[in-house]
């Protein structure tokens, strides 16, 4: 090493020098093997995509049967809003699966579409 005017001290040795180049390459390639793998593109299973409709469908069954059973409950009536909520919470749940499956066609779609586009 020798001293520059400032003080600083640098390295002029060369065989310093390769090995520096040397860590600063492992290190780099320490680094690339460590890096997150790129992202693939989710593609959802059909049992996936049954599953979240059942969820839907079960959520809005459920909501519509908790409001229900809450306002007979609190009115002193007979099951009406039972039933009257179950049956809205129903078609909520089917609203909203209509709507997935839509989206989902819609991906499938665009994705074919793509494809096709490059061949």
């Amino acid at each position: 090493m020798r001293q520059v005017p400032n003080g600083e001290k640098r390295v002029t040795d060369p065989d310093q020098k390769e090995r520096l180049a040397q860590l600063e390459a492992k290190i780099e390639a320490a680094k690339l093997a460590q890096a997150p793998k790129p992202r693939v593109d989710e593609h959802y299973s059909a049992a996936n995509l049954a599953w979240r409709m059942v969820i839907e469908l079960v959520a809005g069954l459920g909501i519509g049967f908790g409001i229900g059973y809450g306002l007979d409950l609190l009115l002193g009536t007979i099951p009406i809003f039972l039933v009257l909520f179950t049956m809205l919470g129903l078609a909520a749940g089917i609203k909203t699966m209509l709507r997935s499956a839509k989206e989902i066609q819609e991906d499938q779609l665009a994705e074919q579409a793509e494809r096709d586009e490059r061949d």
